[in-house]
């Protein structure tokens, strides 16, 4: 029964509910889009006060790498508020909560055709803030002291919502593929982050986003890469 419910994910481009985990496999956006995005349903509400944020990237640089353009790499956003967006924009990757304009950029190595790990830290308590790609840190910053990211909302791979599931932009869509989207409610230990980088997981179980089991819906375009690809 698995088995073909991951057929029928790596098969339709209609919509489509699959409730198991996305384990060893990846997400195709494999063109610019309007409506097609995949919605991921956290373990616990998204009540942070800290976060670690990890994935795998590779993108189409011919459409990602174009000169202005504004792609979005996650979405997390409630009724009223782009609570937590990750962005690749105008040379830099920047993190914004609840806040499309002031937010923490970083002038870090930009994703390109090769995979790149990249993971995001926040803390509340002190606002630091940092991006790891590839296993290296950026500069701190202090950004958001005290603020806290509030649950009820949606998470979003592939479009950024400008309001409650609608109003997606073409122009900001992700085209290339995503994989091990995990995410855990405190800041991990730089040595924990690093070993993101290797094939076999060994740190801490994701707690607020967890890619082997996490359930995610399919919307129109988007293909679940078998595990052979990855």
């Amino acid at each position: 029964m698995k088995s073909a419910l991951v057929l029928l994910c790596v098969l339709l481009t209609l919509t489509s509910v699959c409730e198991s985990g996305v384990n060893d496999k990846g997400l195709l956006f494999p063109k610019p889009s309007a409506n097609s995005f995949v919605k991921l349903t956290p373990l616990k509400p998204l009540n942070l006060e800290a976060f670690t944020l990890c994935m795998r990237l590779s993108v189409d640089p011919n459409v990602v790498s174009k000169q202005n353009r504004d792609t979005i790499l996650f979405a997390y956003r409630t009724k009223d508020y782009d609570e937590l967006n990750v962005w690749q924009e105008k040379g830099n990757i920047s993190l914004y909560l609840r806040s499309s304009s002031e937010g923490a950029f970083y002038s870090v190595p930009l994703l390109s055709i090769f995979r790149t790990n990249l993971c995001v830290t926040w803390e509340s308590s002190t606002g630091l803030t940092a991006f790891w790609v590839d296993g290296r840190r950026s500069t701190l910053q202090v950004y958001r002291q005290n603020h806290k990211v509030q649950s009820g909302g949606v998470v979003l791979l592939g479009q950024d919502a400008d309001s409650f599931l609608g109003s997606f932009d073409e122009k900001q869509s992700f085209v290339g593929e995503i994989t091990d989207m995990n995410m855990w409610d405190y800041v991990l230990t730089g040595d924990q982050i690093r070993h993101f980088n290797d094939k076999v997981w060994l740190g801490p179980e994701p707690n607020v986003l967890n890619w082997d089991t996490v359930q995610y819906e399919v919307n129109e375009n988007v293909l679940v890469v078998p595990e052979k690809y990855n």
